[in-house]
């Protein structure tokens, strides 16, 4: 069976200047960043459809990425591997004083605490190595490059943490139709600039209401994205079925078929 260290000498005849791979050695760290977040994504994917054989593989390719930046990095002479290895380890083991107590990986004997005290820890000792970094700002160390939604919610949470939020889902919704109401007047005034703003605020405050309601809000539209396909896959069916023209069907008799999908528990 196969190591890390053959993945890692794999990498590195991909990359050997002289006997390596044309595409690989063209890359850079700039160029493999969207299949990265590809196979991110499709690792998502096989979770949310259980399909764990397939996961095996796509986590695989998930790591071939890091052992590609890895590689990279060592190219470069900043960093390589093992020091990954060895900084993430590090950081973990300061972030889990519940389970290291001495701060060390071995020779610990693990605390039994309330999840509410791990999230708590957590948080103090990421604000410590916040610090550290001089970056001291409540949301500094937030990724720009995360999808939307995922930094709409990380925002908020980090600013929650501060006092800066509604006490109860009451005040999300109250910003949700107030929201609306601003977008309706920006469409009734023409003014599509100020309504793509206010449909902008809309989406941020719908995000504070996922965050409320405990759901991710990336995940609540990932599902949302596959109930609208099963349901348009029914309709497109039925078209098929009656061998008409999408064309020559009124919106009622889509509609009609949405709801029977929707019946079915599609």
């Amino acid at each position: 069976m196969h190591s890390l260290d053959d993945l890692i000498r794999l990498m590195n005849a991909l990359r050997d200047p002289e006997s390596g791979c044309p595409w690989d050695l063209q890359q850079t760290f700039a160029s493999i960043v969207p299949h990265t977040l590809e196979e991110a994504y499709e690792v998502a994917d096989c979770i949310e459809r259980e399909d764990w054989q397939h996961l095996k593989d796509e986590l695989g390719d998930l790591l071939f990425q890091v052992v590609f930046y890895a590689r990279l990095a060592d190219e470069q002479g900043w960093f390589d591997l093992p020091q990954i290895i060895d900084q993430l380890v590090s950081k973990l083991v300061r972030r889990h004083p519940h389970v290291f107590p001495n701060g060390q990986l071995d020779g610990s004997d693990s605390q039994t605490v309330a999840v509410e005290t791990v999230n708590a820890n957590w948080e103090a000792i990421k604000q410590q190595e916040r610090d550290a970094k001089a970056q001291q700002g409540v949301l500094a160390d937030v990724p720009v490059s995360l999808p939307g939604l995922s930094r709409a919610a990380k925002l908020q949470k980090r600013a929650a943490r501060v006092g800066f939020d509604w006490p109860d889902v009451s005040g999300v919704l109250d910003k949700i139709e107030e929201e609306i109401g601003e977008l309706r007047e920006a469409l009734e005034q023409g003014d599509e600039a100020h309504a793509r703003e206010e449909l902008g605020d809309l989406l941020f405050a719908q995000v504070n209401l996922a965050r409320h309601l405990k759901a991710d809000p990336e995940q609540a539209l990932r599902n949302t994205n596959a109930k609208f396909e099963r349901r348009f896959n029914y309709v497109e069916q039925q078209v098929q079925a009656g061998d008409q023209d999408w064309e020559q069907l009124s919106l009622d008799t889509l509609d009609h078929w949405w709801d029977e999908a929707k019946a079915k528990g599609l």
